[in-house]
């Protein structure tokens, strides 16, 4: 047991030091300095996978202290001291540092070099999670695979098809840019979030 924890322990180390966006990227080099944003633990049962950091996340440290994590919780039906509490909840976004922005002033995509670099390593070393909130198209498309929707429409009408063969339960990114999607997909509210609060409640 304790050869798996410094196992981890080291592999989390090793992602928070990581420079391969500025020093070795596969496009443009990552704008600013890499803080590479996550929580994870051997204990863990509930993983919440997303995108990308934002600026507030970037400037903090700390994953969804913004607009977006409150309206995350507030569908798992959990408080911050829950949310945050390593020991039960990981949060692993599919790129670890705030992208930067487009020209826009829109976030831009999660950075591809996090994934290819670490996540097969780092969830090899996490079997004991037992259910995966895939947060926005990114992270459903690498949790769920071939079987992921060719749009988040297409993937969110499955859920229960998602979460009973993968216990992967996907979401979409809880961004005030999605209210629209909100409003056309009111069984969102009515069908899945009781489900998501259960399953979550259950885990916790």
């Amino acid at each position: 047991m304790r050869a798996q924890a410094t196992e981890l322990d080291r592999l989390l180390a090793s992602i928070r030091a990581c420079r391969h966006c500025v020093e070795a990227p596969d496009r443009q080099p990552l704008p600013h300095e890499p803080r590479p944003v996550l929580r994870v633990s051997r204990t863990a049962r509930l993983g919440v996978c997303s995108q990308a950091p934002g600026t507030r996340v970037h400037a903090s440290g700390i994953p969804f202290t913004d607009a977006s994590g409150d309206r995350l919780r507030d569908w798992m039906g959990v408080s911050p001291q829950e949310f945050y509490d390593e020991r039960r909840v990981a949060i692993i976004p599919m790129g670890f540092c705030f992208p930067g922005q487009d020209a826009n002033g829109g976030d831009l995509p999660p950075r591809g070099e996090c994934a290819k670099l670490w996540h097969p390593s780092l969830f090899a070393r996490l079997p004991q999670l037992e259910l995966v909130l895939a947060v926005g198209s990114y992270s459903q498309r690498w949790h769920l695979g071939d079987a992921a929707g060719d749009s988040l429409q297409a993937t969110m009408r499955d859920w229960r098809q998602h979460l009973r063969q993968r216990r992967v339960l996907p979401l979409p990114h809880p961004s005030w840019r999605n209210n629209g999607w909100l409003k056309r997909n009111p069984w969102f509210e009515e069908e899945l979030l009781p489900v998501l609060r259960r399953e979550v409640r259950s885990l916790l």
